[in-house]
């Protein structure tokens, strides 16, 4: 450059150097950098620079221009997308109810428990994050991973998120309609994704997503994870049929109510390739508008342990009763980690009996969570015997490394 008789400096150099000597910086650095001139901003979004995006998003007005910029640059062309949407902004109230007394649900004929403006406020603004996520990506046929994580299941502490409260910030339901077209469109127009998951997203996957994959894509699809437990009656997400056309999945997350015995006997037909992880959420919403009788049997969990050897189960419960994970822990289940998260606990001794019993062979992780303030609810482990039995679930799980009890 000194040759040619130009000014020698990084503005002098050219925009493929730029971009090469960037490309050794870490992200937050690049985005830090894209600050010094509208050259280096330029260089510092390009294509290549930004293969994967991974954002915690605060449900704040100020977090929309900085989505805005960050999508409409990176949007049309990121690898792979993962989203989490963060409570630490929340209010801690509902509708002016202290804390504890909004988690009453409503009954049959009763109208839902209020909300605050500030909580309509916050429901109003996760609707607009979620469609500017959605819109930048609509037409991204490089994408390979889309992972959505919504925050919006602590309403559950406040009730659950019923009509009256969309209606109030969603008049007509035009954003919801809006979301699930665009969720659809980008499973329609991807061409290599091979990783998807969806959970606790307010409304975004519906029973009719998933036909929007092409078979080539279904079929080469190696992870799916759908969680949503605001689906009303009996309706599920995906059918057994439907997971017919995803032979090559080797991570699998579901709603416990909706993985069913039939779906079991899919996964183990010789056809998929063996299943490596199944994550299940036990939700108490779930449970009360659907039904148990369908879930594996001893011998449908046998049959998938055959075809899936190194198959490994994750089950997080949310305020199950006992009596219910009596009958959802079967012997047979390869169960890895349990993670017990609630308000009001109900786990009692004989469940955390049963489970070092059971799976002493496999439990890594046991995970008790208790979030009320008034710890007289919380359970008595002890049942007037000299034995402690999250003492023996040390003792006997030998393979444990995380024993965890908040509360």
């Amino acid at each position: 450059m000194s040759v040619c008789g130009e000014a020698v400096g990084a503005g002098s150099l050219p925009s493929e150097l730029v971009v090469h000597i960037f490309s050794f910086l870490a992200a937050p650095d690049r985005l830090r950098a894209s600050a010094a001139c509208s050259h280096w901003r330029e260089c510092l979004f390009y294509p290549a620079l930004w293969p994967r995006l991974r954002l915690s998003l605060r449900v704040s007005p100020a977090e929309r221009p900085r989505l805005e910029f960050l999508m409409r640059k990176c949007g049309w062309f990121v690898r792979e997308l993962r989203v989490q949407f963060a409570a630490d902004n929340y209010p801690t109230g509902g509708g002016g109810a202290a804390a504890g007394e909004g988690a009453a649900v409503a009954g049959d004929g009763e109208a839902p428990p209020p909300l605050s403006p500030r909580w309509l406020d916050l429901l109003r603004t996760y609707l607009e994050l979620v469609l500017c996520v959605l819109s930048s990506v609509r037409n991204n046929r490089n994408l390979q991973k889309l992972s959505l994580f919504g925050d919006i299941s602590i309403l559950q502490q406040h009730g659950t998120i019923s009509n009256t409260y969309l209606g109030k910030v969603d008049p007509d339901g035009k954003k919801i309609k809006q979301i699930q077209q665009l969720f659809e469109e980008i499973l329609g127009n991807s061409r290599q994704l091979k990783w998807l998951s969806c959970g606790l997203m307010l409304q975004i996957v519906t029973p009719t997503s998933l036909s929007s994959l092409s078979n080539p894509i279904a079929n080469t699809m190696e992870h799916l994870s759908l969680l949503d437990n605001h689906l009303p009656g009996n309706t599920t997400l995906i059918t057994a049929v439907e997971l017919e056309r995803f032979v090559n999945l080797r991570s699998l997350a579901l709603d416990f109510c909706d993985f069913t015995a039939e779906m079991a006997r899919v996964l183990a037909d010789s056809n998929h390739v063996p299943l490596h992880r199944l994550s299940l959420l036990v939700h108490s919403v779930s449970i009360m508008h659907k039904s148990l009788d369908n879930m594996p049997k001893d011998e449908n969990w046998q049959a998938l342990t055959r075809n899936s050897t190194n198959l490994r189960v994750y089950i997080m419960a949310f305020d199950v009763k006992s009596d219910d994970m009596l009958r959802i822990l079967k012997p047979s289940i390869p169960l890895e980690r349990i993670h017990f998260d609630s308000y009001v606990t109900c786990v009692s001794g004989a469940v955390v009996d049963l489970i070092s019993r059971q799976y002493d062979k496999f439990l890594t992780h046991f995970i008790l969570m208790n979030d009320v303030i008034d710890m007289s609810t919380f359970p008595d482990l002890s049942d007037n015997r000299n034995e402690d039995p999250l003492v023996l679930l040390a003792w006997r799980c030998t393979r444990l490394s995380l024993l965890a009890v908040h509360g």
